[in-house]
């Protein structure tokens, strides 16, 4: 069989010969997973050394790793072997290793110079998954310092290749691969029909319009089980298929390979068909054009799962599935108009991911900066900072320098909470309880919803289910479970216990993983709880976890509001103690209407207990009442008329005397500095009953230095003299406006001018009034006022008021307080 990977072969070995990075492109099917790495094994720069190849998936480096063993008519661990997690398939004669899942980052966290290998190939470098990026980054810092005879080379089905090629200085190779074509036939969008029965009706009319196998896009697993059963309800006369990623191997290989009594076959797969793996006899693709990712929010901390539009170029790689062997069909659930509008290429993994793991691994490397590395994406600063925070509540890191316990989490395959959780069971002797809780965490739930949150409920379902006794869950996910945790026993050398633990137990485990993750009811037997970092999530109505009030939440949503807690379990309050920050917390309470103090024991934003302080500190004591204050306003502690009319003096003399330093007594002003010139006088004081008896005889001439102290009632008196001899009080105003006196017109006989302030170079605006208080004039300029408007006045005056003197002269006549009788 010829492969069209292999006319790139000889343009491929001169950059290899010549250079020590290469980028190839090549559709899926051209046999560049299978056939160059067998290809380029005897090449002269290699020297004996291994080719070790990265993919992206384990079902895919397994069925590669058995492809080019079976193309070189050997088994599996002798030329050809593979490494996935927890199974390793390796000999003493392996010249290709496949790995996966973060191996070939611990190979060279072991071994930085990666001594026994020659070359490194990461294959389907398009799906950009964050282990591969991570991988890379490392390899060409290896390269650059230790290894520049190491070989990369980056393969990929499709790739936005231009910015990759110009990073790293290096040339595209392409193949053009051999695609029979394939017919797109578009159907409607109708999304109120569920995907799984639009699926299922496609596949049927496929089966009775075309020939050949039929290979089905769903975005999980239960769109999967779902179609498969409204196939088999309806009796289709076809071998059908499930294929993802939590499948058994052999049920893997079952969809993979032809039907042994050939049968006409339908796959129902994940995205894990897109690329990697040939699918015998596939010749109609239907394709639901949907795609199941995780979401990381650093906002939040948590990740959910989304449920998107499947990109351009995922699409038609899912397409070109048809025209592996011959002409073919795709049917696609969407419309054309849809298809123009969708995203040209998926977005790298290490954008939305958590990067917990990454930056654990970068400590370990010795990275203390992301621009350290060169990047084919670079890490959003946001979720570094996120995963920093983690790991340092993990104890994973201080202060960003990887500690003991870091490495030792990086030893162990999987992210650092379940590495935390395994690690922390051994001081509490629950390791095999700690094996159960971390398979439970990281394969399905085995439990229906309707079951609820509680993880506890998960551990007992598999431990009943271990010795044989009737449950619930479900079988397969129970055989998945156990698998995983048989291989967590093993590698932690301790025997499986079947035990029912007790919950608290489960939830002191938990609380290793997910620290921050606690979580307080909000009221009693209520479905909403409080996070540690402040975000409300719910449970599910009538979950039987309502009846505790602490919980520790290992799943759930983020969502945009309330999150949703799909798995949980109850903690004790007393084990919340060690992680609880203890600080004094003192606040104004409203109630006693005083300063109050207590010792709180916080977990995040969550009050975990509190007791009186016996002592407040006058520092705090006084913070609070100035926050009190500037949050109620002067009023509150007593700031009347008074001393609103001193503020108005002093704030008179500032617009009046602009070279002089008369400060801003405005209340903002004010407000903004009270520790500065109150708080001097708030010692000792926690009451507002204490806080409204201020001396502000005292206080007040503390704001002005004392050289413009001693002149403000100089220049701006509180009050005047008159001629009748009453002393009246001057009305000042903050914006500097003339001063307003109120006198009644009688008492200012025999007055030629008018009275004037600071210095003489403000006069007061007088507003005079008849005997019974009611405005007559408003004047700055007394003198006219006698030449002409007040003989008018006079006569009004007169009639209205006739038992007190009116003199035709005002200017000679006796300023009086009170009636007095005419003489004429």
């Amino acid at each position: 069989m010829q492969y069209p990977v292999l006319e790139t072969l000889p343009a491929l070995r001169t950059r290899l010969a010549e250079s020590n990075i290469a980028i190839l492109q090549a559709p899926p099917g051209a046999g560049k997973s299978t056939v160059l790495p067998l290809e380029l094994l005897e090449e002269p720069w290699l020297q004996g050394k291994k080719i070790i190849m990265l993919e992206p998936r384990r079902l895919a480096a397994r069925s590669v790793a058995q492809r080019m063993a079976n193309l070189r008519d050997e088994s599996v661990g002798d030329t050809i072997g593979y490494r996935v997690r927890f199974e390793t398939r390796v000999g003493k004669q392996t010249r290709i290793e496949v790995v996966t899942e973060g191996i070939l980052t611990r190979m060279l966290q072991t071994d930085n110079s990666l001594e026994e290998a020659g070359l490194l190939i990461f294959d389907e470098f398009h799906e950009r998954s964050l282990h591969a990026d991570l991988a890379l980054a490392l390899a060409l810092q290896a390269q650059q310092l230790l290894r520049d005879d190491l070989r990369i080379l980056i393969m990929s089905a499709t790739l936005d290749g231009d910015y990759l090629s110009a990073l790293l200085k290096a040339p595209i190779i392409t193949s053009t691969g051999r695609q029979y074509p394939v017919a797109i036939r578009y159907s409607q969008d109708d999304e109120f029909v569920p995907i799984a029965t639009r699926m299922a009706k496609a596949i049927r009319r496929a089966w009775r319009d075309e020939e050949g196998d039929i290979l089905a896009f769903l975005p999980g697993a239960g769109e999967i089980n779902r179609v498969q059963s409204l196939l088999e309800e309806e009796g289709i006369d076809a071998s059908l298929h499930p294929l993802y990623g939590d499948l058994p191997f052999q049920k893997q290989q079952e969809a993979i390979l032809p039907h042994p009594a050939g049968r006409r076959k339908v796959v129902i797969a994940t995205s894990i068909a897109e690329t990697s793996l040939t699918i015998e006899g596939i010749r109609i693709v239907i394709d639901s054009g949907l795609a199941r990712v995780p979401r990381f929010d650093p906002r939040s901390g948590l990740t959910r799962l989304d449920t998107v539009r499947v990109t351009r170029d995922a699409a038609d790689q899912r397409a070109g599935r048809a025209g592996r062997l011959t002409a073919g069909t795709c049917y696609r659930l969407w419309t054309e108009s849809i298809q123009a509008t969708l995203v040209a290429n998926r977005t790298p993994e290490i954008v939305e991911a958590d990067l917990a793991p990454l930056v654990l691994e970068l400590s370990q490397w010795g990275v203390r900066e992301m621009r350290e590395l060169t990047w084919a994406t670079v890490p959003p600063a946001g979720t570094v900072n996120q995963a920093k925070e983690l790991l340092q509540a993990l104890g994973a890191t201080n202060e960003g320098i990887i500690t003991g316990r870091g490495r030792e989490m990086l030893k162990l395959p999987t992210h650092p909470r379940i590495a935390h959780l395994l690690l922390e069971a051994a001081a509490d002797k629950q390791v095999a309880l700690a094996a159960d809780i971390a398979a439970l965490l990281e394969e399905r739930d085995p439990l229906p919803k309707e079951a609820g949150a509680d993880l506890a409920l998960r551990v007992e379902a598999l431990r009943k289910w271990r010795k044989g006794e009737k449950s619930f869950a479900d079988r397969g996910v129970l055989e998945r479970v156990e698998k995983l945790a048989a291989n967590w026993r093993r590698m932690l050398k301790v025997e499986e216990d079947n035990i029912i633990p007790k919950d608290e137990t489960i939830g002191r485990l938990l609380l290793a993983a997910y620290p921050e993750r606690v979580a307080q009811q909000q009221g009693k037997n209520s479905e909403r709880y409080k996070l540690a970092n402040g975000r409300v999530a719910k449970l599910q109505e009538h979950d039987p976890l309502h009846r505790e009030t602490w919980l520790c939440v290992a799943q759930l949503d983020a969502g945009s509001g309330e999150g949703k807690i799909f798995l949980a379990t109850a903690v004790s309050p007393a084990d919340l103690v060690a992680q609880a920050r203890e600080q004094e917390v003192v606040r104004w309470d409203d109630e006693r209407k005083a300063v109050v103090g207590n010792l709180e024991k916080r977990v995040g934003t969550l009050l975990l207990e509190s007791k009186p302080l016996g002592q407040v500190s006058d520092e705090n004591r006084i913070a609070v009442i100035c926050n009190y204050i500037r949050d109620k306003g002067l009023k509150a502690i007593g700031w009347d008329e008074a001393q609103q009319a001193w503020q108005a003096r002093v704030m008179s003399l500032k617009h009046w005397r602009p070279g002089e330093s008369w400060p801003d007594v405005q209340e903002e002003a004010l407000l903004q500095t009270l520790e500065v010139w109150l708080a001097p006088f708030l010692t000792g004081l926690s009451r507002l009953s204490e806080l409204q008896r201020l001396n502000w005889h005292d206080i007040l001439p503390s704001l002005l230095p004392w050289e413009l102290g001693s002149r403000l009632d100089t220049l701006a008196p509180v009050r005047i003299q008159v001629p009748s001899g009453s002393m009246i009080q001057l009305q000042y105003f903050v914006d500097g406006r003339f001063p307003v006196i109120e006198v009644r017109l009688q008492e200012m006989f025999g007055l030629l001018e008018t009275p004037s302030i600071n210095e003489g170079r403000t006069k007061v605006l007088l507003h005079l009034l008849s005997p019974g208080y009611k405005p007559v004039q408003v004047t700055q300029d007394l003198k006219s006022f006698w030449q002409t408007t007040y003989h008018e006045v006079r006569k009004e005056l007169r009639m209205r008021y006739p038992r007190h003197h009116w003199p035709e002269d005002p200017w000679t006549a006796e300023a009086v307080r009170g009636a007095k009788r005419r003489t004429s």
